[in-house]
Order: structure tokens, then sequence, then C-alpha cells
């Protein structure tokens, strides 16, 4: 009788969100293995049965040949006792115990998706929230752990037949995605305009939208992780205006263009540039001008005085759409596009705040019923010297964790009081937050409450230490010292603070004196 071997894997890191599961599926399928593959708040867990020589060759590369938005940390597997059966399944999720795995960012959408968003007979042609295994949401609609469609905002659209057979086919590219959803079942893009605001007639909001800016109208506009404003970029009356209602003073706004080649003319760009603006997380690159550089393409109010240009392409389906797609009539290529907020305020998510805080800053709403469950404004990053160089560590690269030089308690700091951004740490890991923003606004009070509670959910970690700037102004000191509920408060000097955060990303654990 041929021998059987069965093994229990555990894979930790990014592995839910990311097609890790159908990944799976589809190794011990092709070579021959039976067992199940199920999401936990661990990791994805798998128990394979079949020939010791398929079962090694199952475990050997399984980090290696994963997926490409998964990061695996860490694959442990044992021998279990062999239980028989046949046939490879993935069965339901597991809840219950600590969250020890790791939840992936939102990722741009992907080549395959926009080919589909282009194709007049593909049945996803133009719909506004296209996405599959390799792209889309993740992070803001996350609600809880293991990863499933119950645990996001997609929770309240049931799957019509089209996408349920897409999600139960092991071959197909939705295979157990999430967020997917079509026309017949997906979230609803609506155009609100009027006082009070209601839906604008018309079949297609987006050409709406796409009119409204081209003559001139400043349009909220609901993306991943909070609304955005946006006007033509090259329109100096709507930039002075949009900066005016803003209360932006001369602080440079960020573009969106439809694709690199539209700002070749405008600023220097270099392959590593280049890479950013078009990969993966799409995060606002800052670009020095070009001497000279076409002023009809961007007014003189978008960076009023700076040498550089904060540049991003879209990374939603919205944003292709609004931008236009290949055959669409002319319209803008160049947006501005800055967080939906009066200047210092929480980026808005809820769609009725929306419609109330952002009523004297926009002439229209383009919005939809998907909700965000957590805010998560733009990254910003600039390449010094070969090196990229982040600014803001936001969408794209939330809720990853960076590695400590040296283990810490389960702890909480609270970060500063401008542009606030807390983060949690236990063990050899910290994950930062998303951008929250200044805490002198009681909004951004509460949205950092909402945020932290978030974070711990989905990383397990419950602080026993809180650290606090020493400044005892800090409005985020005065937050954390009073939900501190009998938990040590530590207070840490501002400029140490700044030394020992460069330390441990540059992984200083102090063994060494460094200034």
């Amino acid at each position: 009788m041929e021998a059987v071997e069965r093994r229990r894997v555990t894979v930790r890191g990014v592995v839910q969100g990311v097609g890790f599961r159908p990944y799976v599926y589809t190794r011990a399928t092709g070579l021959g293995l039976a067992g199940h593959v199920t999401n936990t708040p661990e990791g994805v867990v798998a128990e394979v049965e079949g020939a010791p020589a398929a079962v090694s060759a199952f475990c050997e590369r399984l980090a290696a040949d994963a997926p490409p938005l998964a990061v695996v940390d860490a694959v442990d597997h044992h021998e279990v006792p062999a239980s028989g059966g046949a046939g490879f399944t993935i069965v339901a999720s597991r809840s219950g115990g600590p969250a020890r795995t790791l939840v992936s960012p939102d990722v741009a959408t992907c080549a395959d998706c926009l080919a589909e968003l282009a194709d007049p007979s593909d049945r996803r042609h133009r719909h506004p929230f296209i996405t599959c295994t390799h792209c889309g949401p993740r992070f803001t609609i996350v609600t809880g752990l293991p990863y499933d469609r119950a645990h996001t905002t997609m929770a309240r659209f049931p799957l019509c037949p089209d996408c349920a057979r897409e999600y139960a086919d092991p071959a197909d590219r939705r295979f157990h995605a999430q967020p997917v959803a079509c026309p017949a079942c997906g979230p609803r893009l609506r155009l609100l305009a009027g006082t009070p605001p209601r839906e604008t007639a018309g079949a297609d909001p987006v050409a709406e939208a796409r009119r409204m800016l081209s003559d001139g109208a400043i349009l909220a506009v609901k993306g991943l992780g909070g609304y955005h404003l946006a006007c033509e970029a090259g329109n100096p009356a709507a930039v002075a205006e949009l900066r005016r209602r803003k209360a932006r003073g001369n602080k440079p706004f960020a573009l969106m263009a439809r694709e690199d080649a539209d700002i070749e003319a405008l600023v220097h760009l270099g392959p590593a540039e280049r890479d950013l603006l078009t990969g993966p997380v799409r995060p606002i690159v800052l670009l020095r001008r070009r001497p000279g550089a076409a002023g009809e393409l961007v007014a003189d109010a978008v960076a009023p005085g700076s040498p550089d240009l904060g540049v991003m392409l879209p990374y939603t389906p919205v944003h292709h759409l609004l931008l236009g797609l290949p055959g669409d009539p002319p319209g803008p290529r160049l947006l501005v596009m800055t967080s939906g907020n009066l200047s210092g305020e929480p980026i808005v998510t809820d769609d009725t705040e929306a419609l109330d805080r952002l009523a004297r800053l926009a002439d229209a709403w383009l919005t939809h019923d998907r909700p965000i469950h957590v805010p998560c404004d733009d990254s910003v990053v600039r390449v010094c010297d070969g090196e990229v160089l982040t600014l803001r560590r936001s969408r794209g690269h939330a809720p990853l964790p960076l590695d400590l030089p040296l283990p810490v308690p389960a702890s909480l700091a609270a970060g500063g009081d401008l542009k606030n951004a807390f983060c949690l740490g236990e063990g050899r890991k910290a994950w930062l937050s998303a951008h929250i923003g200044d805490m002198d606004d009681l909004a951004t009070q509460y949205a950092f409450e909402r945020a932290e509670q978030q974070l711990e959910s989905i990383t397990g970690v419950t602080p026993g230490l809180l650290a606090v700037d020493r400044h005892p102004g800090y409005r985020s000191g005065r937050l954390v010292r009073g939900r501190a509920a009998g938990r040590p408060v530590a207070g840490v000097q501002h400029h140490h603070a700044h030394i020992a955060s460069a330390m441990a990303e540059h992984g200083e654990g102090g063994a060494r004196k460094v200034i």
C-alpha cells in the first residue's frame, strides 16, 4: 500500500484578500492532494494529504510562488494523522482567537480589469466598481477578520448568479474575490447636485460629472478611503475658487493625470518616478517642474511658488472613467484632486456627512453606496538620490507593519497634534495608522478613536502601555490619557521621538550612539 502523509500548514502575513486560498487550492489539486484550506484570524490554514513527495513539493515553494499581492512572513507545517477522503476544498472561514494575520492595503485597478472596463463586449464594460483578486479595495472596506465578504462593507451586496459562478470557479480570476460585483448586483454610482442635493437626471453620472468639470465646477468625488475635491487643473478660476473655499492658503494641490504621458511636458520624470506612478500603490509623487512648462495645462494657483508638482495616476475605476477611456468625448485629462475637507480637518468618508461638511466646498457630489469603513488619505513620496522617501504613509501601505529592531510590549503611541498618525506596536512589529489630520478639530479626534479601534481589531494588539508627547497642551496626549483606564502612560520628549523613530526605521536598536 502506498504511503500517505497529511500535514497542517499555517501561513502568516498578508495572505487574506490577495487570492491565497485559490492559490493553495490550485497548487494542491495540481499535485493530486486531498484536504482543505480556510481563513482564520491567525492566517491561512491548510491540511494536505497524499503521497509524501507531493506533500513535500506543496510545502517547499508555497511562499516563493505566492500570489503577487501576498507578503508571506512565515510558513509553519507539521504532520497530523491521515484522515482519508478525496478532493480538495475551500471551507468556511473560522473566527475566534486573536487576530494575527495582516490585512492587505487597497490596490490600484489592475491591467486585466482595465481592459474589461474599456471592452464594450464585456459585461463589466464601464462598471465603476470592477475588481478582482489582484486589485481593488481591501483595508478601507474590512470590518473584521477573517477576511470574507461578510466582514467587509460589501456584505450588503449579495452576489448575482453570474458573479456567484465566477466567485466559485477555481479557474476564474475572481475566485473568492470578496469585493467582486457587477452592474446587476454591485454598488451604484450617482451624481448629486442642487440645493438640497438631488440625483441628476440622465443615465450616465460620469458623463455629466465630466461635463461639469469642463465647465469649471468643483466636484466631491468618493474614492477608496474618502472624498476628494476635484476641478480642472488648467482652469485658473476653478482652481482659485477651490483654494478659497477650502481655506488652503498657498499649500500646493495634488494633481491626477490620465496617464504619465500627460505630464511629461510639465515635470522631470525618471524611471523610478514612472514606476511609482504606474505601480500598484499609485501614491502622489513629488516631481520637479520643467522650466517654462506649459502654463495652460496647470494653473499657477495649483502649486504657487513650489518647484514641484505632486502627481498621481488614477487608481480606481471611477477615476479612470472620470478622466476618460479611449474613444470617450474630450474632457479634462488633468485634475486637481485634493482631500475632501477643510484644511486641517480629517478627510470625509460618510455620505451624509459629505453632503453637510462639503456643502460649501463642492458644486456636486459623485458618490456611491459602498461604505468606507476606515479613512485612508493618499500616500506621498519623492525620489531623492535614487531612493524613495515616504512623506506620508497611507493608502497602498496602511495597514502593513514595519519591522522593529527590538521587541516592544503591546503599546499605543498617540502621535503628534499636526498631521497626526498613531502607531500600535507589539513584539518586533509596528502598525502605523493612515494619516488622521490635525487634532485641534473634534471630528479629527473622533476619526482617531474610530481608526484606533479598527486597527486594534485587525492586528489583535491590545495596548497595555500608552505613549504620548510630553507637551501638556497636545490634544492627542489628552485624548489617550483620558482613555488610559489604569494603563501606564509614558511621556516622550518630542525630539527624542524623532530620533527614536529614525533609528527604528533604519534598524538601529540603541546599541550604539547615533548623535
